[in-house]
């Protein structure tokens, strides 16, 4: 784990208003909206802020939630969770370890083998298409 130290004025610089406002605010954009929600294009999800691998498409699942949806994590250290109580309800929000942008929730009510749901917004992410990754 690399750990990534911005200030909030380089985040600004450097991320897209819409991915400012979802990894460095907590927002979430609309549902169905996202360029990933429904792609079956195999590769690697990355943080959008800080490349750090996420989600392997191989654990995408079709939730009907309208946000990209995983079964599990490359790497249980590659992400945090984090107790959520906005908008009046108990949730577990996701963030990625290296630079703590927010990238979604995760839900118990996902397929097997975890039985998770990672609920995570598109523009979070930066998919590495498999003949693009290093071997």
């Amino acid at each position: 784990m690399t750990r990534v130290e911005k200030s909030d004025r380089e985040w600004k610089e450097e991320l897209t208003r819409e991915e400012y406002r979802v990894l460095r605010k907590g927002g979430t954009e609309r549902a169905f909206s996202g360029k990933y929600y429904d792609t079956e294009e195999k590769g690697i999800y990355r943080c959008a802020a800080c490349e750090n691998d996420l989600f392997d498409s191989a654990t995408k699942f079709k939730s009907g939630s309208g946000w990209p949806s995983f079964w599990a994590p490359v790497d249980e250290e590659s992400v945090t969770h984090h107790e959520d109580r906005k908008l009046l309800m108990e949730r577990t929000e996701v963030r990625c370890a290296d630079c703590g942008g927010h990238l979604g929730h995760v839900f118990d009510d996902g397929p097997p083998p975890t039985h998770k749901r990672y609920c995570i917004n598109s523009v979070a992410l930066a998919l590495a298409p498999r003949d693009q990754q290093e071997e």
